[in-house]
């Protein structure tokens, strides 16, 4: 990873996926490492984050490095000056640009015209760096990731689609129950297919619910309405409707599957008010988690 830009989970070999998650379960135990001191990274959020920036400021911190926060209203990406222009600026003053942006052309577009690497902390089409945390989250509680049913009830947005390239690097099978116009980009699905076939795992749509569910070792949801989503909100919750994860559901799966979400969570639309609480329900490991998976995404980009 040396160097690159990290902006999809595809940008990383099948095996680099193994590897950058043993790295940061090794991270989550150790201390001391401070492969980022002396470099200074700017954070670009388009959109407001909690578990984001905390994560990402924290963890550069941790690992000796100093940020600047850049809210939407500090540089106005694409609106008050063009991509191309921000790259070539920070380029000048720091050493990483990580962004959260609405579109994923803008971080194509940093990408393009900065020499220093971007790191895709959310766009529209992927968001590579909550996958890394999950992986972590279900290898720390099942042990291995090899051969884990791994079922997405909903949208097949960015956080699907980043966690269908993830598991079917590692080896894991990966369900995705939606409506069929909800589905997981095709581009997308067809890199996660052929990694699948390499690793003899499978990745697979249904429509229905309850057949992902079933036999899975991770049950996984999240908002059906995404920020920029807003005026579809009353349509999309009619179509998720029958999409809600609740104790019913989830009786089909597993006795030992965990419930994970990436939150922000909304009881009542995508799980029913005791998920979030269930027994079973690894969420907040998963928050804690992207800041271990985090830091070692930099580690690799930026250290020896």
């Amino acid at each position: 990873m040396k160097g690159k830009d990290f902006l999809s989970v595809a940008d990383l070999p099948s095996d680099g996926v193994a590897q950058l998650v043993e790295r940061a379960y090794k991270m989550k135990r150790g201390k001391g490492e401070r492969p980022l001191a002396g470099k200074e990274f700017a954070l670009i959020f388009e959109k407001p984050s909690l578990r984001t920036r905390v994560s990402f400021e924290v963890g550069i911190r941790q690992l000796g490095g100093t940020c600047t926060y850049l809210s939407q209203q500090d540089v106005g990406l694409g609106v008050r000056e063009p991509e191309a222009d921000i790259a070539r600026v920070l380029d000048r003053w720091v050493d990483g640009i990580i962004a959260r942006v609405f579109s994923h052309r803008s971080l194509e577009l940093l990408a393009e015209y900065a020499n220093i690497p971007v790191v895709n902390a959310l766009s529209d089409l992927e968001h590579p760096c909550q996958a890394m945390g999950d992986l972590l989250t279900i290898q720390e509680h099942k042990g291995s990731l090899s051969d884990k049913n791994i079922a997405f009830i909903g949208d097949g947005n960015n956080v699907a689609a980043s966690l269908a390239l993830a598991c079917a690097s590692v080896g894991a099978n990966f369900t995705l129950a939606s409506p069929e116009e909800y589905r997981i980009p095709t581009n997308v699905l067809d890199e996660a297919k052929r990694r699948a076939t390499a690793a003899e795992s499978k990745v697979d749509w249904v429509s229905e619910p309850s057949e992902a569910v079933k036999d899975a070792d991770v049950v996984y949801t999240d908002t059906w309405v995404s920020m920029g989503q807003e005026e579809e909100k009353a349509a999309r919750i009619a179509i998720f409707g029958s999409y809600k994860v609740d104790e019913e559901l989830v009786k089909a799966a597993k006795p030992d599957f965990l419930f994970m979400h990436d939150m922000p969570a909304y009881r009542g639309q995508e799980l029913s008010e005791g998920m979030i609480d269930h027994p079973n329900s690894v969420v907040f490991d998963q928050a804690e988690n992207r800041m271990h998976a985090q830091k070692a995404i930099l580690a690799g980009i930026f250290g020896d």
